[in-house]
């Protein structure tokens, strides 16, 4: 054989494949045989991108599987992928031949058994409690008589018929219910949702706003309860501002809006006795109210009606007294009606008396002083002066006897007597004198007072001495 003979390619029988072909035989092939797994491990390194996905890797002592899962799954997710928490995760191998990996793609999360759920609600309830939302101060007093119950629960099932009938039973009021899914996908959002929308509805608007809320369900496992361990239900139970009950599971069920809600009830029945009182109840208090105060009134007023009776006894006769204040009144008025003429007559007959002293010292006087001055006079004037006044003197004299002859004093020295009425007139004729009229009689030596009768008849009277 020459050195120019051409060197010839091994001849093989192992089949020959693209990069593609693998890719893809591989994926149909994990596909194929892990069609729909659940996987149990603790998520790491999750991530969120601004398109939705989210992207993580489960892992366990001894190895890691990534995992993805796509936006429209995670709104549906109950619980939102943490680092750290342990879950299992329902979904689908498949291959990823950019990166020749394979990856689990998640179409649902829970967690992985009671212990990490618990761990879980517990971690949550310090976070909320440090935050204050647990406060006691914070819980409100329920309303006695509410106008509008609302009901937060599933329209089906038993829950919202105990409700209907409990309150029907005890004291029927109308009834809003929006009704939600309680377990599942998207149960918690809509549960929030429901508490946020019945606080929101305006008090004066066409849908009546409730006075008292209720958010129950019937019992379950503690995954078929975890909406209700929602941080988004358990915030929107802590900001209602309508006053909530919480009626989750059974009694011996707890949830953390139990602790968000103001009161608790061990179940949905209970939460309906909670939220509106008895009527028979109200009637029989009313009752006994009404007969306690009866009592209490009736012995209040026989207590007011004894002590009444004995300030009465310590107390005056103000009738017997007032009618002596009358008598006496009375008597003293007829007294002085009558003391008040006599008392004027005797002012008035003393005026008179000092009337006829003063004049007497006045001509006295008068007549003590002409004489003094007459005297005086003569030794100081001459014979002529002397003459003229006694010339005047005796004219003086003349016209004083004069005077004094038609003074009225004259004639009662003669006998005579002077007759007015009460207003002081001078009577002058018998006609002039009314029966029963008071009239004052003047005489020589003072003034006297009577009353009349009948006129006397007609007559005339003569002056003393003449005929």
């Amino acid at each position: 054989m020459s050195d120019e003979t051409p060197l010839l390619s091994p001849v093989s029988n192992v089949p020959e494949y693209t990069v593609s072909e693998i890719s893809g035989a591989v994926k149909r092939t994990l596909e194929g045989n892990f069609g729909r797994v659940r996987v149990r491990g603790e998520i790491t390194e999750c991530r969120r991108y601004p398109s939705g996905h989210i992207y993580f890797a489960l892992k366990d002592e001894s190895a890691k599987l990534a995992g993805v899962i796509w936006k429209f799954t995670a709104q549906k997710l109950d619980l939102a992928p943490e680092n750290g928490v342990e879950v299992i995760a329902t979904g689908r191998i498949s291959a990823y031949a950019d990166r020749s990996s394979y990856q689990l793609i998640v179409e649902r999360l829970d967690y992985a058994g009671a212990g990490a759920l618990l761990a879980r609600i517990e971690a949550l309830k310090l976070r909320l409690q440090a935050e204050g939302l647990f406060a006691p101060e914070r819980k409100r007093e329920l309303p006695l008589l509410p106008r509008v119950i609302g009901v937060v629960t599933s329209e089906q099932g038993a829950v919202i018929q105990d409700i209907r009938t409990t309150i029907a039973r005890r004291f029927a009021r109308p009834i809003l219910l929006w009704p939600v899914p309680v377990q599942g996908e998207g149960a918690a959002t809509r549960i929030a949702e429901a508490i946020a929308g019945l606080g929101a509805l305006p008090e004066a608007g066409p849908i009546p706003r409730p006075d008292v809320l209720i958010v129950a369900r019937g019992g379950g496992s503690l995954e078929d309860l975890m909406a209700f361990n929602d941080e988004a239900v358990v915030r929107a139970a802590a900001a209602s501002p309508i006053p909530l009950i919480s009626a989750v599971g059974h009694e011996t069920d707890t949830t953390l809006i139990d602790f968000a809600a103001d009161r608790r009830a061990p179940t949905p029945t209970a939460a309906a006795e909670l939220a509106v009182p008895s009527r028979a109840d109200l009637l029989a208090g009313l009752a006994s109210r009404s007969v306690r105060l009866g009592g209490a009134l009736t012995r209040h007023l026989q207590t007011a009606r004894l002590r009444l009776q004995q300030a009465s006894v310590a107390l005056p006769d103000l009738p017997s007294l007032v009618g002596l204040a009358r008598q006496r009144l009375d008597d003293r008025t007829g007294r002085l009606s009558r003391a008040l003429p006599s008392y004027l007559v005797l002012r008035r007959n003393g005026f008179a008396g000092l009337t006829t002293a003063l004049d007497a010292a006045l001509r006295h006087f008068a007549a003590a002083r002409r004489g003094q001055a007459m005297r005086i006079l003569a030794r100081l004037t001459p014979a002529p002066l002397a003459a003229s006044l006694r010339e005047r003197q005796t004219h003086l004299a003349g016209l004083a006897a004069r005077l004094e002859s038609v003074s009225h004093r004259a004639v009662l020295a003669r006998g005579y007597a002077l007759v007015r009425d009460e207003k002081r007139q001078v009577l002058t004729h018998i006609a002039a004198i009314r029966p029963g009229s008071r009239i004052t009689i003047e005489m020589q030596d003072g003034t006297t007072t009577a009353t009349t009768t009948h006129p006397p008849p007609h007559q005339t009277e003569l002056p003393l001495g003449e005929t």
